[in-house]
């Protein structure tokens, strides 16, 4: 299948890390940014294969993980309500709230319905006008756009009873935040290609000058990561730090004009909490006052709850880099797939969901700390 067969050529893979291995003279440690990128590289077994000198530290790009706990406990109380029908990607439904998940709230009578597209979400409520449905819109730069055209088309079509909990994110001031933490290792990034894929590489070059690493745009097959390694690696060797696009088959420099256009109209930005790390300036969206109309937020009257992280749970040192999913003490015992402690255990993109899944249980705890504030 193109784009995908020959992105998992084991030939080339072999000849890639044979440059990576002669590539590498001294200990460097990268972050890949997104949650996809860290499934397939424990997937594949690729951060076993590099040179014992270099180690990847798993970023904070899984959007259902970095979700606050505040919203999660949002989401319920208005899912809770009678008169409401709350939709969702599926994913979002086993995240643990302050004491529940949307699972819990159905089987106690919610209406919760998983949908895949928010535009779905728009047909129920115009297929139910007595009914306020909210659809739960999450994610980072790449699920913007189409969360955006809907809000778009909702108040085209004049839809009054649709509405929208926003919580997105965004990657450039992340990174800048994690770099900023007294705690950073990280010396170079593998940059989410699907996320640039929408607003191009613009951000990046300054990021990668003002902090000094190598940034490298890549995509999620085992060669685009491995490419995105070696590019990383050879600046790190030659002393440079530079943005790379090694995933020019689907990242214009540009990015996508037209979602661009449709974010800058719909929303704007904002400081946003991110779970187990805090509040990062200007790294999230909420609807902009011409559509503030449609923020679930305030139709429902649900801005002032307030939540405590479990102790238990590691999941904003993981979130940091600081530790390894299995260097938590809950991984694998307290903390399961069938009973999550956070959200980094149940999303399909979350660390300790991928360490659980491929088996990744050995490690020596971490020692106990506090995961220390990134903004």
């Amino acid at each position: 299948m193109k784009y995908i067969d020959e992105f998992n050529d084991p030939d080339l893979a072999k000849r890639l890390l044979d440059d990576i291995h002669a590539t590498v003279t001294r200990p460097w440690a990268l972050m890949e940014v997104c949650g996809g990128q860290t499934h397939s590289i424990i997937r594949h077994g690729i951060d076993q294969l590099l040179p014992s000198q270099v180690e990847l530290i798993h970023g904070p790009g899984c959007p259902v993980c970095v979700t606050p706990l505040e919203t999660i406990d949002k989401a319920l109380e208005i899912a809770s309500r009678p008169g409401v029908v709350f939709c969702s990607f599926g994913d979002m439904l086993r995240v643990p709230g302050s004491g529940k998940d949307l699972f819990r709230v159905k089987s106690a009578g919610g209406d919760v319905r998983v949908v895949y597209s928010p535009l779905d979400a728009l047909k129920i409520a115009k297929e139910n006008p007595d009914k306020q449905v909210v659809f739960f819109g999450i994610g980072f730069e790449t699920t913007a756009p189409p969360n955006a055209m809907t809000v778009h088309q909702a108040k085209r079509l004049g839809i009054t009873n649709f509405s929208m909990l926003v919580s997105h994110v965004r990657v450039p001031p992340a990174i800048e935040a994690i770099m900023t933490s007294p705690t950073c290792r990280v010396q170079g990034f593998l940059a989410a290609g699907h996320v640039c894929s929408v607003m191009g590489t613009q951000e990046y070059p300054a990021l990668a000058e003002r902090f000094e690493v190598p940034i490298v745009v890549t995509g999620f097959e085992p060669l685009d990561i491995l490419e995105g390694i070696r590019r990383t690696l050879k600046q790190l060797e030659e002393g440079r730090h530079e943005l790379e696009n090694a995933y020019a088959r689907a990242v214009p420099a540009e990015g996508n004009p037209a979602a661009r256009a449709m974010l800058a109209d719909v929303f704007e930005v904002t400081d946003r909490a991110w779970r187990g790390i805090g509040v990062i300036p200007g790294s999230g969206w909420r609807l902009s006052e011409a559509y503030r109309e449609f923020d679930a937020e305030h139709r429902f009257s649900v801005g002032d709850i307030t939540t405590q992280e479990s102790s238990a749970c590691r999941a904003g040192e993981v979130l940091q880099g600081l530790i390894k999913p299995h260097q938590c003490e809950a991984f694998g015992k307290e903390c399961t797939p069938r009973n999550p402690l956070g959200a980094t255990m149940v999303s399909s993109e979350g660390a300790c969901a991928a360490y659980y899944l491929y088996r990744r249980l050995g490690g020596t705890p971490a020692p106990a700390r506090e995961a220390a504030p990134v903004g």
